[in-house]
């Protein structure tokens, strides 16, 4: 009960002993206690330092003074060292911000656009920027798995903006559900609070805080070659936009994937959309995020359902069957 103003259990259980009965001695209270003598010597000890133990007037033994004043001074000590931590702290905050500003002056950028050049920048700063979070953090992660590296990287500060009460929002491609590791990762952030949601394709890899900070890739292809902070409305703002459709339409972590009205999963009608387009197999595969195996066996079903015999013929099937 004392432990907060420095007492231990036992030196507590000294001090109520001695309230108690004052004329006992040091056997006595040792054996009430069912304590050694030395452990109750050490206790007496740490009752004179606190100055809970004072010498009888009239005697060479030791009185426990009143709680009134004994505690009661012990408590404005506190206070008072309570109050000279919370002043150092305050200057540390100041100091703090002071340093911040001068660090964030030295980035090389224009204020609104800020190049951070490695992936240990980009790590430092997303850090940063999860200690300061205040309302949510908002990701897309493009791409089928996560690196193990990079989900280290971020749990810590992940779980401590959780702890804050910041919302953390994040959107995968539907095909991180092939990686284990970034499905537990993903079982992890939601057992915490992390909301996630996922969409067959993603277009970029992004992270907003707040809705004023934002990172993006600064190689599309390759988020590990550095980063682009965004800031100010006319450039984050957009990048929220995207977020907020995004999430509209992605299925909730921990949901089957769900089917439209011609019974396709998001991931079978981009895949159709995508070699509409152009691509072959290994760039939808990329893009998706999947196997190339994978992709082939989707694809090969797809025919399957379509009737088709060709990949020209598929096409033609989808268009008239209104799957594209």
């Amino acid at each position: 009960m004392l432990q907060a103003l420095g007492l231990s259990a036992l030196t507590e259980g000294v001090y109520r002993t001695l309230l108690a009965e004052p004329d006992w001695r040091l056997d006595q209270v040792a054996a009430h206690l069912h304590l050694s003598e030395a452990e109750v010597r050490e206790a007496l000890d740490e009752l004179l330092e606190l100055t809970l133990l004072r010498p009888a007037a009239d005697s060479h033994a030791l009185r426990a003074v009143s709680p009134e004043v004994g505690l009661t001074r012990l408590l404005a000590r506190n206070q008072d060292q309570l109050l000279f931590r919370q002043q150092q702290l305050e200057s540390a905050r100041t100091a703090i911000a002071a340093l911040s500003a001068e660090y964030v002056d030295r980035r090389p950028g224009d204020g609104m656009v800020v190049r951070l050049d490695s992936l240990e920048a980009v790590r430092d700063r997303l850090e940063e920027l999860a200690a300061s979070a205040t309302e949510e953090c908002l990701s897309l992660m493009r791409g089928g798995a996560v690196r193990p590296d990079s989900i280290q990287a971020g749990k810590h500060p992940n779980q401590l903006a959780l702890e804050r009460g910041v919302v953390i929002r994040s959107i995968f491609q539907d095909s991180f559900r092939n990686d284990p590791d970034t499905l537990r990762y993903v079982r992890w952030l939601a057992d915490l609070g992390g909301l996630t949601r996922t969409v067959p394709l993603l277009p970029v890899r992004l992270v907003i805080v707040d809705r004023s900070v934002a990172l993006v890739p600064t190689h599309p292809s390759d988020g590990r070659r550095g980063a682009l902070e965004l800031h100010g409305e006319a450039l984050v703002q957009p990048l929220c936009a995207l977020f907020d459709e995004l999430w509209r339409s992605g299925a909730e972590f921990g949901q089957p994937a769900p089917r439209d009205d011609q019974d396709l999963t998001g991931s079978e009608r981009a895949l159709l959309q995508l070699l509409d387009q152009g691509h072959t197999d290994e760039s939808a595969s990329r893009k998706l995020g999947l196997s190339l195996r994978t992709v082939r066996r989707m694809m090969q079903d797809l025919m399957v359902r379509l009737g088709a015999e060709s990949r020209f013929q598929a096409g033609a099937q989808a268009v008239r069957q209104d799957w594209l």
